[in-house]
């Protein structure tokens, strides 16, 4: 039921997922529209790839900070009491409408980045225990691949298994990973065609081998 505090709430969650990280660290300290560089996404990992990794790791955090608090907003908006149902019914369109303010920011012209750490910091906020086993799934994904946005992507579908098969019976939380899975793979697309093309950009956590930088 969509009432004024529901409503408060959920233009809060899409401003805080508005917040663009990437680009004020970009311009605030480098100088730099990241989205005029690289994949011309505002994200961390277009950020690392042209700012370095101190402002990569800053946006990431950032990043997740505000999908986190975008859900929790439902503690301090909203008229559903924490422990019946339609609390988490509350906190999953918070946690939509957090990710729509990443990808379409309202502060920058609308063009925003890909919401993969964003989404885990709303997943971490809306069922944590899945959030970490889809997080270790990523990083060993990267460490094997070196791609982030393939780590993403093979994160992103394992989410829904997690959570149906492990953790969840319930209705809304399984719809909502079906909806992050898909999310994920149509913010991908362009990159699922460069992997193709064998043009997609590595990243290397610990350092090129020494092979490699040859």
């Amino acid at each position: 039921m969509l009432t004024l505090p529901n409503i408060i709430g959920m233009i809060l969650a899409y401003l805080v997922g508005s917040i663009p990280s990437a680009v004020w660290v970009g311009r605030t300290f480098y100088n730099i529209d990241v989205r005029e560089y690289g994949s011309g996404n505002a994200g961390a990992t277009n950020t690392y790839r042209v700012l370095g990794k101190k402002a990569g790791t800053a946006v990431l955090i950032m990043d997740v900070l505000k999908g986190f608090f975008a859900v929790k907003l439902a503690y301090i908006t909203g008229d559903y009491d924490p422990k019946g149902p339609e609390f988490i019914d509350f906190e999953l369109a918070l946690a939509v409408c957090g990710l729509l303010g990443h990808i379409f920011p309202i502060y920058v012209g609308f063009r925003g980045g890909k919401g993969v750490a964003t989404m885990l910091g709303i997943l971490i906020a809306v069922h944590y225990q899945a959030a970490v086993i889809c997080a270790g799934i990523f990083f060993l994904t990267l460490l094997v691949s070196h791609y982030v946005s393939l780590s993403s992507m093979i994160s992103g579908i394992a989410f829904p298994v997690v959570i149906m098969v492990f953790y969840s019976s319930n209705s809304s939380i399984n719809i909502f990973s079906l909806v992050v899975a898909l999310l994920i793979l149509v913010t991908h697309q362009r990159n699922i065609e460069r992997l193709i093309r064998r043009e997609e950009s590595r990243v290397y956590i610990f350092g090129k081998k020494a092979e490699e930088k040859k």
